[in-house]
């Protein structure tokens, strides 16, 4: 971003932070740290991302300690097995990005990223946009496959396939990013 800005040709007001996976992890933790990031979508990004870690599913703290230790401080091992005991859940994390929207996915083969417990992370979020008086049009219960909603601060959809980042995915990040700047529905 501090590169972006000095480029005159960039729009620094419209910047839409995007990653999958691990990046997906690392572009919810960069819109926290950073408000001048518009938007913030983060694509199949799973456990310590996206997905609430006390519903214990899918990639584990455990795992993910063990898989990627280099990723994560070493106190963080110290929850290995013990989720319920964290102190904060991922929903917080999306919290302190409001009120700038966020997009999250997941893919229907993709269940060690835990797409509910994504969907209940953004749900749970709720509360905090609301006292910025923006209202999520998020449903009770996660949408059907396929079933992108983009028109709201907190956006979500799970889409048929495996832990990947496809076209479908960047068409409705670009819808949400339309809808976010003003652009109006893209159908």
């Amino acid at each position: 971003m501090d590169y972006f800005e000095t480029d005159p040709q960039i729009d620094t007001k419209k910047i839409v932070l995007t990653g999958h996976s691990r990046g997906g992890k690392a572009s919810l933790w960069a819109a926290a740290q950073d408000q001048r990031f518009a938007i913030c979508v983060t694509n199949c990004s799973g456990s310590t991302g996206a997905a609430l870690a006390r519903r214990q599913f899918g990639e584990r703290v455990n795992r993910i300690n063990t898989s990627f230790p280099h990723w994560f401080s070493t106190n963080y091992k110290k929850y290995n097995g013990h989720e319920e005991l964290l102190p904060v859940d991922q929903h917080m994390l999306i919290s302190l990005i409001a009120p700038r929207p966020v997009y999250s996915t997941n893919a229907s083969e993709d269940l060690w990223a835990d797409p509910k417990g994504t969907f209940l992370s953004l749900k749970n979020a709720e509360e905090v946009y609301a006292l910025y008086g923006l209202k999520s049009i998020l449903p009770h219960s996660p949408p059907e496959l396929n079933t992108p909603i983009i028109e709201s601060p907190l956006a979500y959809h799970n889409r048929e396939g495996k832990h990947d980042l496809t076209v479908y995915d960047w068409k409705q990040f670009i819808r949400f990013a339309d809808y976010h700047f003003g652009r109006g529905k893209q159908e």
